[in-house]
């Protein structure tokens, strides 16, 4: 028998293709391995938070963290369980091979072919290990070139991303919202709410290009517009990014509506300026100017993270002496619906003709070939 991997690492054993048979040596194609201590001490760090005396004062900041420990045990508890099964398995295959039994063989195959369709549903999951992946995400959409065509595709993206969050059992709160004039939206920014959240969705930052027939021209010419999605960590520790009262600017005006009834007779709307980086966030959808400003300030804290985590890109591109694009500003997709259909997201290849679930929710083909091919670029 092998001898066992060093206290705190979990290795996977893949396997061959080739059914065992009992006389056949244990020898693995390939091994997955991975530390997973650092994991199981973040659990119990969060256990121990969690029973401190006032622990729930900051309804908020408890449920942040309770959702944290969730996720974090949930995953040490689902690799170290496939763990357990493949040493299980290796000493079944031994005991088939000492045996000769085919009925122990048998048995052993099947189970080899449930670890490894478990392991393949989970292996994407090995790139959820950045600092920030298991936090709720804040994601926001900006019309670009294209015009009225490039509005409605920014309103597509925004009932593509509520549809995803949705199929996820995610949480999606829709932060603020500017109109375009004639359809679809200016702008977008929402909250997503869900176990690693920003892990998943960080792969839709970039620019997105539509490809079609315009419904907005007589003619219905083939129309190219874009539009930018922008998708930051939400900041769960006032700690981590600081933000002094000299250094923002707080506007408070009435919410634009369709008019009517709906056209808001107080000024509930909030825009909060970042004067050293020039940084401008809005929120009007809620009626209380004091939710608006909240919401506000998250979305700020956000953005500001997210300059922190691209000059460390941009540091690691250097220390490489690698060219990296950290603008998350290059294009990533393209959706063409005329004269073919496809989306095919350009850094992995991957590609569907089914536009229509890919419109209505269904990325998670397209976000598990991103993770997969940024296995193993971490340090």
């Amino acid at each position: 028998m092998p001898r066992g991997p060093p206290s705190g690492i979990l290795v996977v054993c893949r396997t061959s293709s080739t059914k065992p048979t009992p006389s056949s040596s244990v020898s693995p194609a390939s091994w997955c391995a991975f530390d997973l201590a650092k994991d199981e001490a973040k659990v119990e760090e969060l256990e121990a938070k969690s029973t401190e005396p006032g622990f729930w004062d900051d309804p908020d900041a408890a449920r942040a963290v309770m959702q944290q420990l969730a996720a974090t045990r949930d995953h040490v508890e689902t690799w170290r369980g496939l763990e357990r099964r493949s040493t299980d398995l290796a000493e079944l295959l031994e005991l088939a091979i000492e045996e000769s039994d085919q009925s122990i063989a048998a048995s052993a195959s099947a189970e080899l072919e449930a670890i490894e369709s478990e392991l393949e549903k989970l292996e994407f999951q090995l790139e959820l290990s950045g600092e920030y992946d298991n936090r709720n995400a804040i994601l926001a959409i900006h019309a670009g070139a294209g015009g009225t065509d490039a509005q409605d595709f920014a309103d597509m993206l925004l009932r593509l991303y509520l549809r995803f969050a949705e199929r996820r059992k995610f949480s999606a709160e829709v932060l603020d919202v500017t109109e375009g004039e004639e359809a679809g939206i200016k702008s977008a920014t929402i909250e997503i709410r869900g176990p690693y959240a920003f892990g998943y969705l960080k792969s839709e930052r970039g620019v997105h290009r539509l490809v079609r027939q315009s419904p907005f021209n007589a003619a219905a010419t083939r129309q190219t517009s874009f539009a930018k999605v922008e998708v930051m960590p939400e900041v769960e520790d006032a700690s981590e990014v600081e933000i002094k009262d000299d250094d923002i600017r707080i506007d408070v005006y009435r919410s634009s509506g369709a008019g009517g009834q709906n056209v808001q007779k107080n000024s509930t709307a909030v825009r909060i300026t970042h004067i050293p980086t020039g940084i401008v966030v809005t929120c009007q959808n809620e009626r209380s100017q004091g939710r608006n400003k909240e919401s506000a300030m998250k979305v700020l804290e956000s953005r500001l993270l997210e300059i922190e985590l691209q000059k460390k890109e941009e540091e690691k591109a250097r220390l490489k002496g690698q060219h990296v694009d950290v603008s998350f500003g290059s294009q990533i997709r393209n959706y063409v619906l005329h004269p073919y259909k496809m989306v095919k997201d350009l850094r992995t290849g991957y590609e569907t003709s089914d536009t229509t679930a890919v419109l209505d929710g269904e990325i998670d083909a397209f976000i598990e070939a991103y993770l997969k091919s940024r296995v193993g670029e971490h340090e």
